[in-house]
């Protein structure tokens, strides 16, 4: 059963009004359910519970600490691929040591970050990145243990811009080039290649993919072992989908069965990086009429919430379902409108020629499965204030990011004394 549902005729967020949130904090502001959360994490560590392996959340799909902490009370590990991102997990209570650091563009920064902090493990994507990491590890007297992540050229069939897997894409290393940088990476001090890492894209609703990537690495396995190195991991990245209109994405359990196929003999601790399958559809994004508007050959719903709050839409041409928070009657008629928000931006637009019931002015909406890739890629565009993110646990609700105020974003900018009066 979804975490957002209707109840008395007013669309709630477990046991909560999306009305009373919004009278509270005002709109636009994304909603999270703590019990969608929580049942995300265990589909998956119920499905992998009788394999070697490590659930370690892709920090990227959303950042808020709360929500990594919520995680991190169900002892999942972290995906990471920046320095802030790091610091974020730990903040959250995630260990050190259950922490992976992926990434094609590390600096020695953060390479110097991770290693003081005791990492579990430093993906790296390039012969170059590796030399920088033996540089790091030898000044600071210690080992880094790594993987390399590994680009087995599986299309991912997926949008382009988040298939990850393909000899054209800027992830990883060739595959027929492996070999030849394990071999490279052993000779680097301060260098121990303990895993292989392998991440093919986003939004998976096929396990063909999957299959054929992890097959190519369990094969690469069986040759570096046969060349002296010692591999005892695999990190098979993330990349499940789910349902935002009429995708029917893999059950979690026959992903897992397909894993312990391919990987349940090869004496390897598995590490897998579910980020979007977590989060996505536990939560939502509220906001609110301003306007409708009739054009000559469309009518317009124009919303409070924009491309800078949510920009798959005009990113990636995403879906999103939108339904009206006070629930319709039954059987109530609909019409085509184009929802769009006030960035002035022909981008824009969050759905086209959408069949909703008759919308009014003041009237709050809902806009579904934003919990990933939402508020995490939020901008400031517009100077349009950062929204709240709000954190519901049953009849309980907390605000787990404040609506940033204008005042707040002037104050970041600094005028030169040239330029003062």
């Amino acid at each position: 059963m979804s975490a957002f549902a209707y109840r008395n005729g007013v669309m709630h967020a477990e046991s909560v009004p999306l009305s009373a949130i919004a009278a509270e904090v005002g709109t636009p502001f994304y909603c999270y359910s703590t019990a969608a959360l929580e049942a995300h994490y265990s589909a998956y560590a119920g499905a992998f519970a009788g394999q070697d392996a490590d659930v370690c959340y892709a920090v990227k799909a959303n950042s808020n600490l709360a929500v990594i902490r919520a995680f991190a009370r169900l002892g999942a590990g972290a995906d990471v691929v920046s320095g802030g991102e790091m610091r974020r997990a730990l903040a959250g209570g995630i260990p050190a040591g259950k922490i992976i650091f992926s990434g094609v563009g590390k600096t020695r920064e953060e390479m110097r970050a991770a290693l003081e902090a005791g990492i579990h493990q430093i993906n790296v994507e390039s012969i170059p990145e590796v030399e920088a990491l033996s540089e790091v590890a030898v000044s600071l007297g210690v080992t880094a243990p790594i993987a390399f992540r590994v680009n087995p050229d599986v299309d991912a069939k997926t949008h382009a811009k988040i298939a990850t897997g393909k000899k054209e894409n800027k992830f990883g290393v060739d595959y027929d080039h492996a070999r030849e940088v394990y071999a490279q990476a052993a000779k680097l001090p301060g260098i121990k290649p303990v895993a292989i890492a392998v991440h093919i894209g986003s939004q998976l609703t096929d396990l063909a993919p999957f299959r054929a990537a992890y097959e190519r690495v369990a094969a690469l396995l069986h040759v570096l072992r046969e060349d002296g190195h010692d591999i005892t991991r695999l990190d098979l990245g993330g990349g499940l989908g789910i349902v935002y209109k009429h995708e029917a994405p893999p059950d979690i359990a026959d992903y897992a069965a397909m894993v312990k196929s391919i990987t349940g003999n090869l004496g390897c601790r598995i590490s897998l990086e579910p980020g979007r399958s977590l989060v996505g559809n536990a939560g939502i994004l509220v906001s609110r009429v301003i306007y409708l508007k009739q054009g000559l050959h469309r009518r317009f719903v124009i919303i409070d919430a924009a491309m800078n709050d949510l920009i798959r839409p005009t990113l990636y041409e995403a879906y999103h379902g939108i339904v009206p928070v006070t629930e319709p009657a039954k059987g109530a008629a609909t019409e085509p409108y184009d929802v769009v928000g006030p960035v002035c931006e022909s981008g824009d637009t969050f759905a086209l020629q959408r069949a909703l019931p008759a919308m009014a002015p003041d009237e709050l909406v809902a806009i579904l499965s934003a919990g990933a890739y939402g508020a995490v890629m939020s901008s400031t565009y517009n100077t349009r204030p950062l929204i709240p993110e709000v954190l519901v646990n049953g009849d309980r609700f907390s605000v787990i990011r404040p609506r940033v105020s204008v005042e707040e974003l002037l104050a970041l900018d600094r005028v030169p004394d040239w330029l003062k009066d």
